[in-house]
């Protein structure tokens, strides 16, 4: 298929009598090879040299070592039986070997290490077929017949399979959000992940310093951080923090959050809570642009445990890399892309865009060109400047393979129709969006969470093996466009608990 046809489609409407032409233009992803923006190149290569002290990191192990060389000429038996002076210079510089030894040990920021994460799987008779979810909300009455033909269409193409979760009471007759409702759904779906978080790294609720939980759509008072502290009886000196209207993106979010957190106290735990409440983002309406979140979007939350402990490096999962934020919010048609409204009628929902494939490829294509000067191997970004500096008019320059910079990627789980685009836009393998699909498939689209359940599905699998590489992707309003990598710090087996084990 050609690229017009890939971009346009006609039309013929009949008005009474007669009949008119007519083109739509269909909202994709742009194409990432057409051109490379320098400023997301400048600015990963920004972040290389600054961020978190790399030269100095770099600079000290070798200068330490040619001080151990030097002291070796001193420390002799022979060199301290004949020669004093030997022995005069090794006392002095001695001391200056322990002191720049405690300088880098000091000022080296501290690794953030992932010692574990859980997601909870709600109990079956949460379960919702695409078939049971048409007719539960045509039998709620809260949808015309041309809402529920749309809703269909949509599930039909979504990639969605027939095991995901979801609160039933949304499809009462008359339904209307409730906070009741709200956090019923919320305690339930972040209590068990928690739970099983700390059953899973040992670690006491009185232990944990910090805490990070973020909520789109759903913010209480007292705060959903609150009500886990409350449960769970945490520490009454815990830094806490509650994000809110951040999207889908706000778990990578979280993360930065709390590394930075951790950075500030040192020999720390963070606990990360991300979710979504259905219950409270449901739309009862029947405007089309509200009705999408509907259908794609599941109950789920995932827990994850951080450390900065520096002996935490031998039990501990995964050691954060890289962590690159994108936010385009200062465009007007980003920023409005996916935002939370009233209809006509006074109903709450969130209105998605039609151009928010595109926009969302936009803000992609800033991340990874950011994040590339940080994990590519230098081979590939030597051809990428190669290519740049010499590349003749009128030709695309190279993109970086960005497969050869990760063994495993999970992209956040929206829909099939985005997951497809960013394959062929990225040149990703199957083996590449396996996780992404089968969690879409599984738990549909679990907002913020659904990037863990991704990383489950690898583990459960026996996929990730000591030193490869994990980059996690996702995207929120705003819109933003977030990123993270991990680096497996040994062979991960089968979890003893996952959501991925079958029922029984």
């Amino acid at each position: 298929m050609s690229k017009e046809n890939e971009e346009f489609s006609t039309e013929i409407v009949q008005n009474g009598e007669s009949l008119s032409f007519s083109v739509r233009v269909r909202p994709r992803m742009p194409d990432f090879l057409s051109s490379v923006n320098l400023k997301y190149v400048k600015l990963g290569y920004g972040y290389l040299i600054t961020h978190r002290l790399y030269l100095l990191m770099m600079l000290a192990p070798p200068l330490l070592a040619a001080l151990v060389a030097h002291l070796g000429n001193f420390f002799t038996w022979q060199d301290l039986s004949h020669h004093n002076h030997g022995l005069t210079e090794a006392l002095f510089i001695s001391p200056l070997f322990f002191f720049l030894l405690y300088l880098y040990i000091d000022f080296t920021p501290r690794s953030t290490y992932l010692l574990d994460f859980a997601c909870f799987r709600p109990p079956n008779q949460y379960k919702v077929s695409k078939a049971e979810f048409i007719e539960l909300a045509r039998k709620s009455g809260n949808f015309n017949d041309t809402t529920i033909e749309f809703k269909e269409r949509v599930l039909k193409k979504s990639g969605i399979g027939d095991e995901t979760y979801m609160p039933k009471g949304v499809f009462r007759p008359g339904y209307r959000t409730s906070l009741k409702d709200g956090r019923e759904e919320a305690s339930m779906v972040m209590f068990g992940a928690v739970k099983e978080v700390l059953g899973a790294t040992k670690v006491r609720p009185n232990d944990i310093k910090i805490l990070v939980v973020n909520c789109g759509i759903l913010n209480t008072t007292p705060s959903l951080s609150s009500m886990i502290i409350n449960h769970f009886k945490l520490r009454h000196d815990i830094h806490s923090f509650n994000l809110g209207g951040m999207g889908c993106a706000a778990g990578v979010t979280a993360i930065d959050l709390a590394r930075d957190l951790l950075d500030a106290y040192p020999s720390s735990y963070a606990l990360v809570v991300s979710t979504e409440v259905v219950s409270s983002s449901w739309y009862t309406g029947n405007d089309i642009d509200m009705l999408i979140p509907n259908c794609f979007f599941r109950m789920g939350a995932a827990a994850v445990m951080l450390s900065n402990f520096r002996l935490h490096r031998w039990r501990a999962k995964y050691e954060l890399k890289q962590l690159v934020r994108t936010h385009k919010g200062m465009d007007n048609r980003s920023h409005k892309s996916i935002h939370q409204r009233e209809d006509s009628e006074g109903r709450k929902g969130i209105s998605v865009s039609k151009d928010v494939t595109e926009i969302g490829g936009h803000a992609l294509k800033a991340n990874i060109t950011t994040l590339g000067p940080l994990v590519l191997p230098v081979s590939e970004q030597l051809h990428f400047f190669t290519n740049l500096l010499f590349k003749k008019r009128k030709t695309k320059p190279y993109i970086p393979d960005y497969k050869l910079a990760f063994e495993h990627m999970c992209i956040l789980a929206t829909s099939k129709k985005v997951l497809d685009e960013i394959q062929k836009n990225l040149e990703l393998t199957e083996e590449y969006m396996e996780a992404s699909r089968k969690t879409l498939e599984r738990f549909g689209n679990t907002s913020s969470s659904s990037i863990w359940y991704e990383l489950a599905y690898l583990e459960f699998n026996s996929r990730v093996k000591r030193g490869d590489r994990v980059c996690q992707i996702a995207f929120g309003s705003g819109f933003k466009c977030n990123s993270v990598v991990w680096k497996a710090l040994r062979n991960v087996k089968t979890p003893k608990c996952s959501p991925w084990f079958k029922d029984e």
